[in-house]
């Protein structure tokens, strides 16, 4: 095969991870380091690549040319879109970028061969809280419907839907359960940051990342943090905001419904068990809450790693 010789010209760190996690403070902290450039918005760049795929897939004049040189047209793709990333941050001379988007999760392969250098930060939070933060902010905005029309709903069936493999917090859920498929080697380019070390403990979180990436421990004073203009909530119907503040202050603890907290962690169970170790007692989730009778489809189907 006709080997590729454009390459990416900067160390690109992909943000993404489940949602309401600290992706966007993540993105802000990084943004003070002198050798990273990063916009905290949520970028169109994994969407754009996704598309072009699909349309060039169906192109006629590309599987024509692939029919006579397959090699050839092959490496052309890898070279332009290579080039497109390049092209994407090519308003800033410093040698570290970060492109923030939840669909990375799910492209990881696809990162892999465009930018064999890749790292991906990977932001995580305790499932019951995710739900919980939603839940008050839905509960602020009683008179907007989410995008996808979940406003009449019970919390319960609510949580069917945000959690569900097609949901809001579903969707990337699958994709981080999907990552224990891949090899080794590839899993080492991850790196998993919880909200909860996040803000209890940013000074060290970012040391570790830092460390990690191999670049200089120039760590944020998370009393004196630089605020940007935050991405559109308005695209989410305000159910998702993404305000960025000038200090850190750990969010209070949300409280969710009793049922709907044991039907998380029976069904969640491998991520409670692999991300946060020992904080349910007393044997696995499954174990604590048997599956009702007749529950077989949405998202209390059971998903096993």
């Amino acid at each position: 095969m006709t080997e590729a010789h454009y390459s990416i010209n900067k160390q690109i760190i992909y943000v993404t991870g489940l949602p309401r996690s600290g992706s966007t403070l993540i993105c802000q902290l990084l943004g003070h380091h002198p050798q990273i450039y990063s916009i905290i918005h949520s970028s169109p760049l994994s969407q754009a690549f996704e598309q072009l795929r699909h349309t060039l897939s169906d192109n006629p004049f590309l599987l024509a040319q692939a029919d006579t040189d397959f090699d050839l047209t092959y490496t052309r793709l890898v070279n332009a879109y290579r080039g497109f990333i390049n092209g994407w941050f090519a308003e800033t001379d410093r040698p570290v970028a970060v492109d923030k988007n939840r669909l990375w999760l799910r492209m990881i392969e696809t990162v892999q061969l465009l930018d064999p250098n890749f790292r991906m930060l990977v932001c995580l939070r305790d499932l019951r809280q995710i739900f919980g933060s939603i839940e008050v902010q839905h509960g602020k905005t009683l008179l907007l419907d989410f995008p996808d029309h979940m406003a009449p709903h019970s919390a319960f069936a609510r949580a069917d839907a945000l959690l569900g493999p097609e949901g809001v917090i579903g969707g990337p859920l699958k994709s981080l359960e999907n990552l224990q498929d891949l090899d080794e080697q590839l899993r080492q380019k991850l790196c998993f940051v919880t909200f909860e070390a996040l803000v209890n403990h940013p000074v060290e979180t970012m040391r570790t990342v830092y460390q990690w990436m191999g670049l200089p421990e120039i760590l944020p004073d998370p009393e004196n943090l630089r605020v940007k203009p935050h991405e559109s909530d308005s695209h989410y119907r305000f159910k998702y905001r993404h305000t960025t503040h000038a200090k850190i202050r750990a969010p209070k603890p949300h409280v969710i419904p009793y049922r709907i907290e044991q039907e998380i962690l029976k069904n969640f169970g491998w991520f409670f068990e692999q991300f946060y170790p020992g904080t349910v007692g007393g044997g696995t989730p499954q174990q604590q809450a048997p599956e009702p009778e007749g529950k077989k489809t949405g998202l209390f189907k059971k998903i096993r790693k």
